[in-house]
């Protein structure tokens, strides 16, 4: 059974120390990873990513469930002592999940190592095909990815997840749940993917456009047009010719929908078009 002294003579045994400046926190009640399994509905076959193993306490129910679970593990001593638990029933990839190429897969479930929560999110939002997943992020991270425009919360995470994915918070998770025991409380994730909900004219523009503006989310869109100008393609003086034209131009990114940022990023390209 899945316990924090469990966790403990595993770790005794590889000579591992939970390392925090990796996010190692172990999730070790057992009840919580079922109801990750169940939140995941499994299909006999799928095929299911697992980011981060760690001691594949997930691995072992995702697997039972009927999945052909494929993990990405940075940790070579967990890697080797993976291998040895499933003994070929676990497709292993080593490596850095933020940097290595991801395989197809349809289904994500994972306890994301809190520092690469975000770029994991954006990597899995990029992709074209999947249809679920289920993630535990830290409590704050949840809320931000799930928050609508004029919310605190609100940022570039919550645009490009209500652009590409139905996202919905299914449960807090208390930080007693993990060993060694974070700071933090956490959340179990619902990511739905689904086509975008808008046509932007050039999707990279978009996504730029969002990164920008919200890298100068206390100022007006203008100011933050400007002051980025060049990451747009656009000398500084032309960007504040512009300015008069771009819809939105005296408001500020966190109170426009992904639409309405969808706009500024249309025009733009437009005027890029007429540039070229």
């Amino acid at each position: 059974m899945t316990g924090a002294s469990d966790t403990k003579s595993i770790l005794l045994q590889l000579g591992v120390r939970p390392r925090r400046s990796m996010g190692q926190h172990f999730l070790v009640d057992h009840s919580m990873i079922e109801r990750q399994v169940q939140y995941a509905k499994i299909r006999k076959g799928e095929r299911v990513l697992e980011v981060g193993p760690g001691l594949g306490f997930l691995t072992e129910e995702l697997i039972k469930a009927g999945a052909k679970v494929i993990g990405i593990e940075r940790d070579a001593k967990f890697c080797e002592y993976l291998r040895g638990k499933f003994e070929g029933s676990l497709e292993l990839i080593e490596g850095d999940a933020t940097k290595v190429d991801l395989p197809d897969f349809d289904k994500v479930v994972s306890n994301l190592p809190y520092q690469i929560s975000s770029e994991i999110t954006f990597r899995i939002l990029e992709q074209k095909k999947f249809n679920l997943a289920i993630l535990m992020y830290q409590k704050e991270f949840a809320e931000r990815m799930v928050a609508g425009e004029a919310s605190a919360l609100y940022g570039r995470l919550s645009v490009m997840a209500a652009y590409r994915a139905d996202c919905e918070i299914l449960e807090i998770v208390s930080r007693r749940a993990f060993w060694p025991q974070p700071k933090v409380d956490s959340a179990v994730v619902l990511m739905k993917g689904r086509p975008p909900r808008f046509q932007p004219r050039d999707e990279r523009l978009f996504v730029d456009v969002v990164r920008v503006l919200f890298s100068h989310r206390r100022k007006k869109i203008s100011n933050g047009l400007i002051a980025l100008s060049g990451q747009l393609g656009f000398p500084r003086d032309k960007m504040k010719e512009m300015i008069p034209e771009i819809p939105y131009a005296e408001d500020r990114v966190e109170m426009l929908s992904p639409e309405e940022i969808g706009e500024i990023a249309d025009f733009i390209w437009e005027k890029r078009k007429k540039k070229a």
